[in-house]
């Protein structure tokens, strides 16, 4: 088995606690959904979030997911000029048998921009 990571992100409307955790746990299901992953595959996952989210950690929203045992981790992302705001983003290491050409990233809601060619049918709209 391999260790790989996968890449996550989604945007909010506001800091609003109930949309970041709702938002942080669709992100999850997407992941879990299209990578066929089980609790168990996860190893840990390190969270960002931009510096306008503060009412709730996405760590929170993992546990009630069900990572109760994982390894989390929640920072800041880096501000730049033109960035993103009201985005959570993630880093979700695993254990598979999948090859990296077979793992699909999630890119949701305006998060889509960040990388579109990740991005599938739909994505913009969850």
């Amino acid at each position: 088995m391999a260790v790989r990571a996968l890449r996550g992100a989604i945007t909010v409307d506001a800091d609003d606690p109930t949309e970041i955790r709702q938002r942080t746990i669709d992100m999850l299901q997407a992941l879990f959904d299209r990578n066929r992953l089980e609790i168990d595959d996860v190893i840990s996952i390190l969270f960002t979030t931009t510096t306008d989210l503060r009412s709730l950690p996405p760590a929170a929203a993992a546990r009630a997911f069900g990572l109760i045992d994982v390894p989390l981790l929640c920072a800041q992302e880096m501000e730049t000029d033109g960035s993103l705001k009201h985005c959570i983003r993630l880093m979700l290491h695993v254990e598979t048998d999948q090859g990296r050409d077979e793992l699909r990233h999630v890119f949701l809601r305006g998060a889509t921009t960040l990388r579109p060619e990740l991005a599938e049918p739909g994505d913009e709209d969850w």
